[in-house]
């Protein structure tokens, strides 16, 4: 998307937008819980900057997050009709923030990381109306007063506050977040990854929580699990045996190289599986209080994986 922007050192609405591309995207993002519709909405919202008289914007950053937030909230009201015809478990698309190194690559590098950015708490998020969504996102991961948001969306801050406090009501008991720093992180996704390769259920179930939960995501583009997978026994056995699928391409001779790493998606760790060097599927492991895995979301539909993509350019 920056190539569509001029550039220049004359050229001051670009250099004041892209100073606010990270926050427009974060806040997009979070609104939409879609990486690819974000980047649209921010895309339309420099459209909509450069044909403003943006010397006469007294605060360019309220204009632009006030544009984003309307452009956001009008795309999800449009994605919510595409959503009913979805094919099996829907889920946000994931955006990496961690690539194994010290920094993010920059797509990832763009949201900033708090609890509302969690694929559990994106998709918790979903049941919400989208104003009470657009409310909860600007005031529980940005810090808006509650005069700024009802400016923003052309509310009373009376409205504003009953908005947040329904928001609020709806996910207070469903926000529970297990808080992971970098090591710990990528411990859990490498011994995930070291159970299931190795073919021994035993390490695999220490992993996981009693009730823990596979939600595959393929819209039916791809072959994916159409309903959830649930309990240890179930969710094991499912879990080894797509690892047994990937081994026998290779035993059976296929010419296709297949690979499985561990990186870090949404602030949860997470495995990426590649096949030739493409992204087959993102397993993101929501963990519970206890640091077991309680829910693997398994992200495959190849149309929901683009906040993921940088990492194909930096595989061997």
């Amino acid at each position: 998307m920056d190539q569509d922007l001029p550039t220049g050192d004359d050229t001051r609405a670009a250099h004041v937008f892209n100073d606010h591309r990270r926050l427009l995207t974060s806040v997009a993002y979070r609104v939409l819980g879609r990486w690819s519709d974000a980047e649209d909405v921010v895309q339309d919202a420099w459209l909509r900057w450069s044909a403003a008289d943006y010397a006469s914007v007294e605060d360019p950053r309220a204009f632009l997050v006030t544009v984003t937030t309307r452009l956001a909230i009008d795309q999800l009201r449009k994605a919510q009709t595409r959503k009913e015809s979805y094919v099996g478990p829907w889920l946000p698309e994931p955006v990496l923030t961690r690539d194994g190194a010290d920094t993010a690559p920059d797509a990832a590098d763009r949201v900033v990381l708090d609890d509302t950015v969690s694929l559990a708490m994106l998709l918790v998020m979903e049941t919400l109306s989208p104003l009470e969504r657009a409310v909860f996102v600007l005031r529980e991961a940005f810090d808006y007063s509650f005069a700024e948001i009802a400016a923003m969306l052309d509310r009373t801050e009376a409205a504003v506050r009953q908005l947040l406090v329904r928001a609020r009501n709806h996910v207070h008991d469903k926000r529970p977040r297990y808080p992971l720093d970098d090591v710990k992180r990528q411990s859990i996704a490498e011994r995930f990854l070291a159970a299931c390769t190795g073919g021994d259920v035993a390490p695999l179930l220490e992993l996981l929580s009693p009730d823990v939960t596979v939600i595959s995501d393929g819209g039916g583009v791809v072959t994916a699990a159409t309903r959830p997978v649930v309990g240890l026994d179930h969710v094991s056995r499912f879990l080894l045996g797509i690892v047994q699928k990937y081994a026998k391409y290779i035993e059976d001779g296929m010419d296709i190289r297949i690979e499985i790493a561990p990186t870090a998606v949404n602030g949860d760790p997470a495995l990426i599986a590649f096949a030739d060097d493409k992204i087959l599927y993102v397993y993101a492991l929501d963990l519970d209080e206890d640091g077991r895995i309680r829910t693997v979301f398994a992200m495959a539909n190849p149309d929901k994986l683009s906040g993921v993509r940088a990492l194909e350019d930096n595989a061997d």
